[in-house]
């Protein structure tokens, strides 16, 4: 059930969603400046739809705010407030795609809608695409890896505090880390 498109192995067209088992989206963040604080996303659902033409391919992602984890009950329950997330008002963050801006081999970038409470702008996404394979019960996956940066304080999130030494507690940059494996369903 796959192809040959310009040198690369790809899935024949169809509907693939995220394994919840083999993905992760994480976001990193600078903490007094000084060291850097990872948080994961528990909650994140995504299909990926592979295209006759697999530059006209589309992918849309919904990540639960409230998933948010970095291993400290107070931290997350901070990220989750209005000071950052506000999971109340804003219970999802979302990415649709729109197009591929260009590809390399297996290196793509996607150009998308990134929506966090309820702020939404274009991105493009650097995206590594893995392969297509089988697993040993017979199902059909493909996996891909993806990171950027983002300035949370263009999403609404700007909760800071200013440092005694200088500098602020929370860093604006947010790095965004996602590994991502998909079972074919149609």
């Amino acid at each position: 059930m796959t192809r040959t498109v310009g040198g690369i192995e790809i899935p024949d067209p169809g509907v693939f969603v995220f394994d919840p088992k083999h993905t992760a989206v994480g976001a990193v963040a600078r903490h007094m400046m000084v060291s850097k604080v990872r948080g994961i996303f528990k909650d994140v659902t995504g299909t990926i739809t592979i295209a006759e033409d697999p530059l006209q391919s589309s992918v849309e992602v919904i990540i639960k705010a409230a998933s948010i984890d970095t291993g400290v009950e107070d931290r997350d329950n901070h990220l989750r407030s209005p000071d950052f997330l506000d999971v109340e008002k804003y219970p999802e963050l979302t990415f649709k795609s729109k197009r591929i801006v260009k590809h390399d081999g297996s290196d793509l970038v996607i150009a998308g809608d990134l929506t966090i409470r309820g702020v939404t702008k274009e991105i493009e996404l650097p995206v590594e695409y893995h392969g297509v394979g089988t697993t040993p019960w017979g199902s059909e996956v493909v996996g891909f890896s993806a990171s950027t940066e983002l300035d949370r304080e263009e999403f609404g999130m700007t909760w800071n505090a200013a440092l005694e030494t200088g500098g602020v507690l929370v860093g604006k940059k947010l790095k965004i880390e996602i590994e991502v494996e998909a079972i074919r369903q149609q």
